[in-house]
């Protein structure tokens, strides 16, 4: 399937002022410069619906996109991993950060962008672990694939999950893209619209639950 129509909607600093809907949202996140910008307007098929800069850390509030008339939303969070900020500023965008994670019940999937040329961040690692214990739907999304040949991107894939797998039971569902050359983008929205047709049947039976969270990391 295919985005109908893409629609900038609101930026908020708070999750209490985020839009008022039952609509299944995904957030998109990861660490500065991982290039979350240039995804989200890849998946829209827009050069601007997400405002990109060569400035780390550019995104300071909760963006909302408004998809398919609002039959679900695709929400820009700010990145984590604030060096270059004053305390006073980290801080608030740990709470921004927090506040919609954790309490945002129309969080359906939260995917988490990693640059598929690093290994393994620490930082990375101990947000996975911070999703876990809280029971956090997630993904992760590998980005830049274009700056690597096929295989060495898949052996930095391979290696990166078999990392993960010291401490965790099983992995979250993984996606390789590249917003240079689209790569990955059916995969991303086969994804996102195979859990809105779960959600929608959820709703018909009135279960409450719609998908289960990501394993746990082992202790």
């Amino acid at each position: 399937m295919d985005i109908k129509n893409a629609k900038f909607e609101v930026s908020n600093p708070d999750v209490a002022m985020c839009p008022a809907t039952d609509a299944p949202e995904y957030a998109f996140i990861g660490r500065s410069n991982v290039g979350k910008s240039s995804l989200i307007n890849m998946l829209c098929k827009s050069k601007k619906m997400a405002k990109t800069s060569q400035t780390p850390g550019k995104t300071l509030l909760i963006n909302h996109f408004r998809m398919d008339d609002g039959a679900w939303y695709l929400v820009d969070l700010p990145g984590y991993g604030f060096a270059a900020r004053g305390k006073e500023q980290r801080e608030k965008l740990t709470r921004l950060i927090d506040g919609y994670i954790l309490d945002r019940r129309q969080l359906t999937c939260l995917f988490v962008l990693v640059d598929i040329r690093h290994d393994p961040q620490k930082i990375d690692l101990e947000f996975f672990d911070w999703l876990g214990e809280h029971d956090v739907p997630f993904a992760i999304v590998f980005t830049k694939a274009d700056k690597l040949g096929p295989v060495a991107a898949q052996r930095k894939v391979e290696s990166y999950c078999n990392e993960l797998l010291l401490t965790w039971a099983e992995l979250p569902k993984v996606f390789v893209t590249s917003s240079e050359k689209a790569r990955g983008r059916d995969e991303l929205l086969d994804y996102i619209y195979s859990i809105n047709r779960e959600v929608a049947e959820a709703c018909k039976s009135g279960a409450n639950e719609t998908t289960p969270p990501p394993a746990a990391p082992q202790q």
